[in-house]
């Protein structure tokens, strides 16, 4: 009877436990879905400044191409000459800009694709232990139900006696 009332109490005990890795693991599970929202958004976020940086880009190296293209016209002048000059060094200097933004952007791109996917595999690796948690909870569940009713089938046949 006392072996019956231990088991009874460690399946108990057992049965809470599970239950609490589950919650705990489904908690988990949200936090890093939240998280890989705000991932997905930021990942959003930069593939909008990469085309931005990508159209600077194509302006800055456009504006070169044209101030180039007037120097080669025959700009006689020495003042329209040196004008245009520090315009293509400026022109120059932004593409210059662009081009390392885009490179930074890119990087950041790549790694929160990186990041992205390292979350997606952990929260699939959590609904797994998760589900692992639920089907033991149930399966616990089943035997103490179990092993309650041949307990009380047992007391019930004592007191009878």
């Amino acid at each position: 009877m006392d072996k019956f009332k231990e088991k009874l109490a460690a399946l108990r005990e057992e049965v809470n436990a599970a239950t609490s890795r589950a919650e705990l693991a489904e908690e988990e599970a949200k936090r890093l879905k939240d998280e890989q929202i705000q991932k997905d958004h930021e990942i959003t976020s930069l593939k909008n400044k990469l085309t931005l940086a990508e159209a600077d880009l194509e302006k800055a190296e456009n504006k070169i191409a044209e101030a180039k293209l007037n120097l080669d016209e025959g700009e006689t002048t020495k003042t329209v000459g040196e004008g245009l000059a520090r315009k293509v060094s400026l022109l120059e200097t932004e593409l210059e800009t662009a081009e390392r933004n885009l490179r930074e952007t890119t990087e950041k791109l790549r790694q929160m694709d990186i990041k992205a996917e390292q979350f997606e595999r952990k929260v699939q690796h959590l609904e797994n232990e998760r589900d692992t948690y639920e089907r033991k909870v149930e399966e616990l569940t089943t035997k103490y139900n179990g092993i309650k009713l041949e307990l009380d089938e047992t007391l019930k046949s004592l007191e009878d006696m």
